[in-house]
């Protein structure tokens, strides 16, 4: 099942290196979407790689991580 991993940070400097670090990591960047202005970083992603997801957005300390199934069009 693909699933939407939303991570919340207090800063733009910390959602720009988790960003950096999935990208880095192999992960593509039609999947990835930073809002700089609101620091948040959403991941689409299916279940294989979730978890490594999560691992990565934690390292860089969000405020808040949730997940939910996608609902793409």
């Amino acid at each position: 099942m693909t699933q939407t991993i939303t991570a919340s940070y207090d800063s733009s400097l910390k959602a720009r290196n988790a960003f950096d670090e999935l990208v880095s990591d192999g992960f593509p960047r039609e999947s990835l979407f930073l809002d700089e202005d609101r620091n948040e970083l959403k991941v689409i992603i299916n279940d294989p790689g979730h978890r490594e997801v999560e691992e990565i957005l934690n390292r860089h300390e969000p405020d808040d991580l949730r997940s939910h199934p996608y609902s793409g069009s």
